[in-house]
């Protein structure tokens, strides 16, 4: 795995990701599960803070990222730049853009090109990737000053 800037790779074995994940974490980080719609409590979440991978704590979305898609799983038009890495995915029938965490590789999501503006991207996340962290727990720090 690529180190991005500041950004230093963590790799675990396969054993010590059982050890540190649900079994449901570890099914979609490690083995690119995804979880059903609409499971996640993340999709009501409207407080301000940020989204960070539940591998390795790697932030990867701030608040204001977030939109309803509608389509039953969290979605973020952007991201923090350098914070996820994407590869193509051949498991359907027609090619889809999927995307890790940039510091431990773990699955997120796949990004589609039907989001708003100002990106169109929507960056469709599975919610038990995430762990979501208020900004009232981080110092009193907007997510926006991040």
């Amino acid at each position: 795995m690529a180190n991005h800037g500041d950004i230093k790779a963590i790799d675990l074995s396969d054993r010590e990701w059982k050890e540190k994940l649900t079994p449901e974490e570890y099914r979609v980080l490690r083995k690119e599960g995804t979880e059903p719609a609409g499971t996640s409590p993340l999709n009501t979440e409207k407080r301000s803070g940020v989204y960070a991978c539940a591998g390795c704590g790697l932030e990867l979305f701030k608040s204001d990222m977030k939109y309803d898609s509608g389509t039953g799983w969290p979605s973020f038009f952007n991201v923090i730049e350098g914070h996820v890495e994407t590869k193509t995915d051949w498991k359907l029938v027609w090619p889809r853009t999927e995307y890790h965490c940039a510091r431990c590789g773990g699955h997120q999501g796949h990004v589609f090109e039907d989001g708003p503006a100002p990106t169109s991207l929507r960056y469709c996340n599975n919610g038990v990737a995430l762990n979501f962290k208020p900004s009232e727990t981080m110092g009193g720090m907007d997510a926006d000053t991040l």
